[in-house]
């Protein structure tokens, strides 16, 4: 039987090649322990990743991945190694911070009772390709949320549009801020009084001045986030 918490193997007494052993449980602890990872939007598996790299598998992943939704996914030794995470495994991710395993979920840190009920702070984050006269995240302000702000950068010098507007899909369309930079590494924070979302709300940029012929932007919803008492 391995280690009830992270699955090392055990040398049993009197085991031949008691190395094999031993190697394989410093592979899974140097792959577990000071958990970081690329990220957890990623899909498809990476076709060319390096040694030691890791992800957390999102819904919907493709490949040898489908189906380990949430797992850890390591590449070592020229494979894919799963790790299903227990609560309160806490992960840092390169794109976004720190998250941690509760609720069947990774959340973003956050408090939480024994109950269930939370409160915390998130970030969804995408660089956006602009086309046409609007053009709307594939992120999105999630329902039940509270938004303090919406944040961009010009990551690709906008095209055909003197400016823009950031707001919300079927709402203000300058809620975030208006006549934002084309130029680029034009920044700008759209700081708003504290903003309850009922529905999921996609963010929506808008060209002034003629349509989007090229460019993008990296926009970020910056957000409280609540859960329930799950008992």
């Amino acid at each position: 039987m391995p280690t009830p918490h992270l699955g090392l193997p055990y040398i049993d007494q009197g085991q031949a090649q008691k190395e094999v052993t031993h190697n394989q449980a410093l592979k899974l602890l140097d792959g577990l322990v000071q958990l970081s990872v690329k990220d957890r939007v990623t899909t498809a598996p990476p076709a060319s990743p390096s040694e030691g790299d890791r992800w957390i598998v999102p819904s919907g992943a493709t490949g040898v991945w489908a189906g380990k939704t949430n797992q850890i996914a390591l590449w070592t030794d020229a494979a894919w190694t799963y790790f299903v995470p227990l609560a309160g495994w806490v992960c840092f991710i390169e794109a976004e911070g720190v998250v941690v395993y509760a609720n069947s979920a990774w959340q973003s840190v956050s408090v939480l009772t024994a109950n269930g009920a939370s409160i915390g702070m998130n970030i969804n984050e995408q660089e956006v390709v602009v086309s046409g006269a609007t053009t709307d995240t594939a992120i999105v302000i999630p329902a039940r949320a509270i938004v303090l702000a919406v944040s961009t950068r010009t990551t690709v010098a906008i095209t055909g549009a003197a400016s823009y507007d950031c707001g919300e899909a079927g709402g203000i369309a300058n809620k975030f801020g208006g006549t934002l930079g084309v130029a680029l590494n034009s920044t700008n924070i759209g700081v708003v009084g504290p903003t309850a979302y009922y529905t999921d709300t996609a963010v929506r940029l808008t060209a002034n001045g003629g349509s989007f012929t090229g460019g993008r932007v990296r926009v970020a919803i910056q957000y409280l986030f609540f859960t329930a008492p799950t008992q």
